[in-house]
């Protein structure tokens, strides 16, 4: 018999049948198990789930009045079942090295799942939007410590894994604009799922087109342009939530109503799809692609900046104040007419990073490596401006500020 009961009274042995509340509330991958681990009970209550719906005959043990009586008198259930605190756990700092160390993990482990993913879209098989959840809070638990570290490795991948990396990417940036943005928790980890869905759609369009190495034709494009309206299809068919659907239809959409699939204008677009088209685009550009080399990330947002009519100017302004006039590894020409690396973003100027000297423009010659903080009182060195990397041709640039 299922029947519904408040969370604060689960016990161990209960078969859970369903959760209360959308499941983009809630911290498992699936809706329904058996409760073996008492973590699990407290992890419920603090996700703040009311109320759970158990099934009595799939539970292996159901605990009667006598039972409840007895947990009630001993000290370790009162603990787990006390209501949360009101204030949120503080995320723990770590310097910008260790984060990069793991936001190259994370991405290196959650390939394999994003692979997955896709395979199954192009099989036919149905897509559970509940499971990218786990990934979704880890990538938003790295956004919290530090955005700058995981934002900048989301930009390295190759052109062989462009697809799966972008998507990774998306949803990195998705969830650190919707915290610039202030977005309650919900629909940070909707903007997250969305982020990471948001080109499922490519998935279903003919692999010699998708992989094609060189550019697109114009007849290859408007093959391409219908991955939208697949993947939003396919996730409506998943069951996905509607704000992922739409970001999956509508983030190839500009304000000025010259983008696709609908051609929507301004405000008829929603807030989550104008977010993705920022972070999409930036993404792209800023990663290497088979018939092109990445845009610097610092001359990439001054040229975005220039895109009239395609990007909502308020959140691109927020875009820019998440990931910085310079963003890490950025080449950029310093007054002192010596070139640099941005390492880390500062800490109160978006035009004052913590950089890597390493060249010389009078000499034309490699330099000792010199860590500079623009933001130090006693610092008289400032940005002259980016510098775009190609005119160089430096080997292995992102070894500096990795």
């Amino acid at each position: 018999m299922v029947k519904p009961i408040a969370s604060t009274e689960l016990r161990l042995g209960m078969f859970i049948h369903k959760l209360g509340g959308s499941w983009m509330t809630h911290p498992f991958l699936r809706g329904s198990f058996l409760l073996k681990d008492a973590e699990d009970i407290k992890r419920i209550i603090e996700a703040g789930i009311k109320e759970v719906w158990i099934d009595d005959e799939k539970g292996e043990h159901i605990e009667t009045e006598a039972t409840q009586t007895a947990a009630e008198n001993s000290s370790e259930p009162i603990e787990l079942l006390q209501p949360p605190p009101e204030e949120k756990k503080p995320v723990l700092e770590s310097s910008m090295e260790e984060e990069i160390v793991r936001a190259r993990k994370l991405f290196h482990d959650a390939k394999p799942q994003v692979m997955a993913m896709y395979k199954d879209a192009r099989l036919g098989k149905a897509i559970d939007p509940q499971t990218t959840l786990p990934l979704v809070n880890e990538i938003d638990l790295m956004v919290q410590r530090n955005s700058a570290a995981i934002l900048s490795v989301a930009r390295l991948k190759t052109h062989d894994d462009y697809t799966y990396m972008h998507s990774l990417a998306v949803c990195a940036l998705m969830i650190s604009l919707a915290r610039q943005l202030n977005l309650d928790e919900e629909q940070v980890k909707l903007a997250g799922v969305g982020g990471l869905m948001h080109d499922l759609g490519k998935s279903l369009m003919p692999l010699e087109v998708l992989n094609k190495p060189g550019k697109l034709s114009g007849a290859e494009y408007n093959i391409m342009k219908k991955h939208p309206a697949a993947g939003a299809k396919l996730l409506e068919n998943s069951g996905a939530a509607p704000e992922v659907v739409d970001i999956a239809l509508h983030h190839h959409e500009k304000i000025n109503g010259l983008g696709y699939p609908n051609r929507l204008q301004g405000d008829e677009i929603s807030l989550f799809s104008r977010m993705a088209a920022i972070c999409d685009v930036y993404d792209a550009v800023t990663s290497e692609r088979a018939y092109k080399q990445a845009w610097d990330p610092a001359g990439t947002i001054r040229e975005m900046a220039q895109w009239e009519g395609h990007f909502d100017k308020q959140l691109f302004n927020a875009f820019v104040k998440m990931v910085g006039i310079y963003p890490v590894g950025s080449l950029v020409r310093l007054t002192s007419q010596r070139l640099a690396v941005v390492i880390e973003p500062g800490l109160t100027s978006l035009v004052k990073p913590k950089v890597k000297v390493f060249f010389s423009l009078r000499s034309k010659t490699p330099i000792q490596i010199q860590v500079i903080d623009l933001e130090h009182p006693s610092c008289k060195e400032t940005i002259d401006g980016p510098e775009d990397p190609s005119k160089w041709h430096f080997k292995h640039l992102e070894q500096l500020w990795q």
